[in-house]
């Protein structure tokens, strides 16, 4: 491929076209203008050509097809006026060049593709005029053939980088236009939207969604300027097949995934390699349009563990703990009923109590089993339980107070399941 191409957001210079001694300027422009009359019929033979030879071209619409045809029309003509030194000012082909690179890109085009059908126009062009030589319809020697070509392919070089630094920033601008729409979407999504059911479908198609797709969200906690709490989610999703687009808001950087086939475990598992942070993953069993209640409890899943950890957690797994922060006008209710008499004591009885308590939680309120993750003997541990139940007026033995005693816990910042620090 003879065009050049800069890095991304650079803009590509074209190769400037050397300038000959005025009579051979004047010598390969007049063969260039004995093409003129060969217009149509060239650039039906490279619209043939392409059709019949490029599978991507032949796959197109017909409408698309019937633009290429006119495009090519234009280009040829414009081109061949440029050679031969007759094109008016207001046509210089430049700006042709530059349109069709910004067309191309909104009609989702491949470059490739694009820069394919102009290397054969310069091709089929440069046996154009060898024919004419060949038929004795011009009279050119071989050298003034050679510089001919030379101009041409450069010419190319040029009209290429033109093309590709108008298709790369209109690339861009599209990018940047689609990527704002998602993330409105989401937004929109988030505040409660998807009931709508307009805003439902356009969200879909936005997103790429199907009606019945199922859908989940994973929300990670920002909590310093610079953190990162989920790397790369996108990469472990692709692996899957899974796709996904992520938007940050406020204090979250969230994504909507579009699971298929997988569960919401499997997803956790992907993503799992990347957590930096406190993330959590709650489906949407409505599709979009249970999305904002999604974002609410995976929020909540995230908040509800301890801050500095690294872990990602399902909605399933933290339950208790969502239905806590679910409620915020019952936690000082549940604490004070519960465990707010062991954490009026002093320092050292609170937290032995509080570690004997999150153990009996742990086991069910069995003696046994928590003496042996305490390292001290069932005895003690059961002088620990009574002094407990006499406290919080709670039975351990009794699975409802187990339940309020581990929701007061949940509720004062402890996690039940595990060991507070001796």
């Amino acid at each position: 491929m003879r065009h050049r191409e800069g890095s991304a957001g650079e803009a590509v210079r074209p190769p400037r076209i050397p300038r000959l001694d005025p009579e051979t300027e004047r010598a390969i422009a007049r063969a260039f203008s004995l093409l003129l009359p060969q217009v149509d019929r060239i650039a039906e033979e490279i619209t043939r050509v392409l059709l019949e030879t490029d599978p991507y071209w032949r796959e197109q619409s017909p409408q698309l097809q019937a633009d290429q045809r006119r495009t090519t029309r234009e280009h040829v003509r414009r081109g061949i006026q440029a050679m031969a030194g007759l094109a008016p000012p207001e046509e210089h082909p430049v700006e042709l060049w530059r349109e069709t690179g910004r067309t191309r890109a909104r009609q989702g085009v491949p470059l490739d593709r694009v820069l394919n059908a102009y290397n054969l126009g310069a091709r089929t062009l440069w046996e154009a005029l060898l024919r004419l030589r060949w038929d004795h319809k011009v009279d050119i020697d071989e050298h003034l053939l050679l510089l001919a070509g030379q101009r041409l392919w450069t010419a190319l070089d040029v009209q290429n980088a033109t093309l590709v630094e108008a298709y790369r920033r209109e690339s861009a601008r599209l990018q940047r236009r689609d990527l704002q729409r998602q993330q409105n979407f989401l937004d929109g999504l988030v505040d409660g939207r998807g009931t709508d059911p307009q805003f439902s479908k356009e969200a879909r198609e936005a997103l790429g969604v199907a009606p019945g797709d199922p859908v989940a969200c994973v929300v990670a906690l920002l909590e310093e300027p610079h953190d990162d709490p989920l790397r790369a989610p996108q990469d472990g999703l692709e692996r899957l097949g899974v796709s996904s687009h992520w938007h940050v808001r406020g204090g979250t950087y969230f994504g909507l995934v579009c699971h298929g086939g997988f569960t919401v475990d499997e997803l956790v598992e992907a993503l799992r390699p990347g957590v930096a942070g406190r993330v959590g993953v709650a489906a949407a069993h409505d599709g979009v349009a249970g999305f904002a209640t999604a974002y609410r409890l995976a929020a909540r899943a995230a908040e509800s563990l301890p801050r500095g950890s690294q872990r990602i957690v399902t909605v399933a797994e933290r339950l208790p703990e969502v239905l806590v922060a679910g409620s915020p006008e019952v936690v000082p209710v549940l604490v004070r009923e519960t465990v707010g008499p062991l954490l009026a004591l002093p320092p050292a009885q609170k937290d032995m109590l509080l570690r004997t308590l999150a153990a009996l939680l742990a086991h069910n309120g069995s003696a046994t089993q928590a003496a042996q993750v305490l390292f001290c003997h069932r005895n003690t541990v059961l002088y620990r339980a009574k002094q407990i139940e006499a406290l919080t007026g709670r039975d351990l033995q009794n699975a409802r107070d187990r339940l309020e005693l581990s929701l007061g816990m949940i509720a004062a910042g402890h996690d039940p399941g595990e060991q507070p620090p001796s």
